[in-house]
Parts: structure tokens; C-alpha cells; sequence
């Protein structure tokens, strides 16, 4: 893994070429939450979210299988604080979040908030409790609406060749990644995030 800092910015850029790499850098970020926190994962699919998703868990102490949230939208499980602290996180998959079915006069922020409320999600979400974490695939388009203070991770995973495949073509866990964290608030600015 390599670590770029920018001297005008807080980005830090990883390099991942395996999915070890991935779920160590999950496991580094559980390292320096606390509650109230919410990380926001964004990549293409198979980029490596949910597998990033599994280190993080990991980190936490959770010992349930940290799987993509998809069709449930979102899972909640238990561990621990890096202080030993009781850790709650939600693990959120916002995929399927952000129809197009608007009612009148409503804009996208406006169908987001209406459909985490009605999966009771939207509380969680704008004020996390204190021993709460929140980490959300797919949230790019949420951000405005519910994360002032964040960290934002982007998974860039090339597929131009560089990345492991099977002889069918699929993609395997493998594969150089570029995992650019983006600190925004001043609750991000003081931590050491992975390098």
C-alpha cells in the first residue's frame, strides 16, 4: 500500500492489490472510529466496498459474516470499540435508494430522507447515537443531505487488464484497487487514517 498526501488537501490515496490489502484497510479505519461516525463507500461493482465492509467488521470485534446488504438494505451488528467501547454499526447498501418516483415538487434529497424513513433508517442516519457507527455503500448521493461530517472512501479498481480475473472472465477478490480517502469535518481532520 502506498500513501500520497497532498500537501493542500487531507486526501490520502492507498493502493490495494489484494483483497487482504482491502479488508486491512477496513480493519486500520475501525481502528480510529467512534460513534456518531459515517463512512461513505463508493466504487463500481466488484470495486471491493463489501469487501472493505468485512475488514472494518472485523476490526470492530463482529463476528457475523459481513455480507453485502443489498436486498436488505441495511444490517446492524455489534462488536467492539477500539477503546472497548460497545460498537454499533449499520451497515448500509444504498444501491437500490434514489428512485425516480418522485412526488410533486419533491427533489432527490427530499425521495431519499422519505424512503430511509420509511425503512427507519432516517434518524439513524442524520444523528447517529453515540456508540453508532454508520458505514454506507453506494451514499455519494446522500451526503448532502445527511453527513456534514464524514469520511468519504473511493474504490477505483481498473479494468483495463490490471485486475485479477478467472479464465471465465469474472472477476476475482484480487486486483490492484486505488482507495482514496477524502476526510470532510473538522471531526476527521486530527485522526491518523491508514497508510
Amino acid at each position: 500500500m502506498n500513501r500520497n498526501d497532498n500537501a493542500s488537501t487531507t486526501t490520502i490515496t492507498l493502493q490495494a492489490p489484494t483483497a487482504d490489502d482491502m479488508r486491512r484497510i477496513g480493519r486500520q479505519l475501525a481502528e480510529i472510529v467512534h460513534g456518531g461516525d459515517v463512512l461513505l463507500l463508493s466504487g463500481p461493482l466488484g470495486a471491493g466496498k463489501t469487501t472493505l465492509a468485512q475488514g472494518f467488521g472485523a476490526g470492530l470485534g463482529i463476528t457475523e459474516p459481513i455480507v453485502s446488504p443489498t436486498f436488505t438494505i441495511a444490517r446492524e451488528l455489534n462488536g467492539r470499540f477500539a477503546d472497548g467501547a460497545r460498537a454499533h454499526l449499520v451497515h448500509v447498501d444504498a444501491y437500490r435508494l434514489g428512485g425516480t418516483a418522485y412526488a410533486p415538487g419533491q427533489d432527490a434529497v427530499g425521495r431519499l430522507l422519505d424512503e430511509l424513513e420509511s425503512l427507519g433508517l432516517d434518524e439513524e442516519l442524520e444523528d447517529p447515537s453515540d456508540n453508532t457507527v454508520i458505514l454506507m455503500e453506494w451514499g455519494e448521493q446522500m451526503v448532502a443531505a445527511l453527513a456534514p461530517e464524514r469520511l468519504e472512501i473511493h474504490i477505483d479498481r481498473p479494468l483495463d487488464g490490471s485486475s485479477a480475473t478467472r479464465d471465465d472472465g469474472e472477476l476475482t477478490g484480487d486486483g490492484m484497487r486505488t482507495v482514496t480517502l477524502v476526510p470532510v469535518g473538522e471531526s476527521w481532520q486530527d485522526r491518523r487514517l491508514p497508510a
